[in-house]
């Protein structure tokens, strides 16, 4: 069984989280930069963390260097990653990410 999450990747932010944004969206901030996928593996030793899993169970299919990334979970149902995923809390907003902002 094999699950496709599509998270958002904040690099460079000053703490590790995983949240959601207003729209429910799954936003990963991670204080790696964006440099020879340092931080692709922070957001697989994130999501490792945060849902329980092995980093072996996670792989980043698609945008390696995009900030909307696509991320195969490996032995588990869509069901239970459901289950992993409702104790990730929407933002706080003052913590908003600007990239849409800019001009």
């Amino acid at each position: 069984m094999t699950v496709v999450l599509e998270v958002r990747v904040v690099p460079r932010a000053r703490a590790n989280a995983l949240t959601r944004d207003p729209s429910g969206r799954l936003r990963a901030r991670v204080t790696a930069s964006p440099v020879d996928g340092a931080a692709n593996r922070a957001l697989i030793d994130l999501l490792a963390r945060e849902l329980g899993m092995k980093r072996g169970d996670l792989e980043v299919v698609h945008g390696e260097r995009s900030r909307d990334k696509r991320v195969r979970v490996h032995g588990c149902s869509s069901a239970d990653l459901a289950a992993r995923l409702a104790v990730v809390h929407p933002s706080e907003g003052a913590d908003v990410d600007k990239a849409g902002r800019r001009g």
